[in-house]
């Protein structure tokens, strides 16, 4: 097992800010989810999407005055709030996160490749550190528990799922950018004959969808090696002799 190196301050500071980011989201999706249950109890179902759950929730019982008695439609408005202050949180961490990035020349450099914002950029550089700790963006890959695992019975080597191994919340961010370029691509002709493309013909979107996350990594190792903005030409698994 290859060991990341010492964090540098800044490094754990940024880990920090995504460690408490992930850990609002995550109540405000309970939250949300808590809210949507309760008000299916009632026979109330609203669209799908928290942006504006708190405000539709409001509004469905608004519609039907007093059917629902004032004891539940303060509790909704209590959890309302608090769902609203989650979100204010978020966006905080969020602003303070950005800041940071604007100033960190290996995140900058990561957000230039498709498919990988500011966020993912600042957890990714932060995360991975001293990038010379890997020996190939294939290393970087699995690292993060982007590789298929292998098992071999009777001789026959099987691929499975992913290991994931590693940071969960980084990893995610990874997939749902790479699923976002997928969505992309789907609407513009000059990529359907990409590799990207041919491979969400051939398998299950998700499948496509780890399988760029895990190519975005690997370019990302390569251009933090050698310190270059994102080419979509080619990238190596290993640096070459002369860097």
């Amino acid at each position: 097992m290859r060991f990341v190196p010492v964090k540098t301050q800044a490094q754990q500071t940024m880990l920090s800010l995504h460690r408490a980011r992930a850990g609002l989201v995550k109540s405000r999706t309970a939250l949300a989810n808590q809210i949507r249950g309760l008000l299916g109890e009632f026979g109330i179902v609203l669209p799908q999407g928290i942006r504006l759950l708190g405000q539709r929730a409001i509004e469905a019982l608004s519609s039907r005055g007093s059917e629902h008695g004032e004891p539940f439609r303060a509790l909704i408005q209590m959890l309302v709030e608090h769902l609203r202050e989650l979100g204010n949180k978020v966006a905080e961490l969020e602003g303070r996160i950005r800041a940071i990035h604007r100033t960190d020349a290996p995140g900058q450099l990561l957000e230039t490749i498709p498919g990988i914002g500011p966020l993912t950029a600042s957890a990714l550089a932060a995360s991975i550190g001293d990038v010379r700790a890997f020996r190939s963006g294939r290393e970087l890959a699995a690292w993060l528990g982007l590789v298929p695992r292998q098992h071999s019975s009777g001789g026959t080597p099987r691929l499975l799922g992913i290991s994931k191994r590693g940071d969960t919340a980084l990893r995610t961010l990874l997939i749902h950018g790479a699923r976002a370029v997928i969505r992309m691509a789907a609407t513009r002709p000059e990529m359907a004959d990409s590799w990207l493309m041919k491979l969400c013909r051939r398998r299950h979107k998700n499948i496509a969808a780890v399988a760029l996350a895990a190519k975005n990594a690997r370019t990302a190792w390569a251009m933090l090696i050698r310190g270059q903005a994102y080419q979509a030409s080619h990238v190596p698994a290993r640096p070459s002799t002369t860097n």
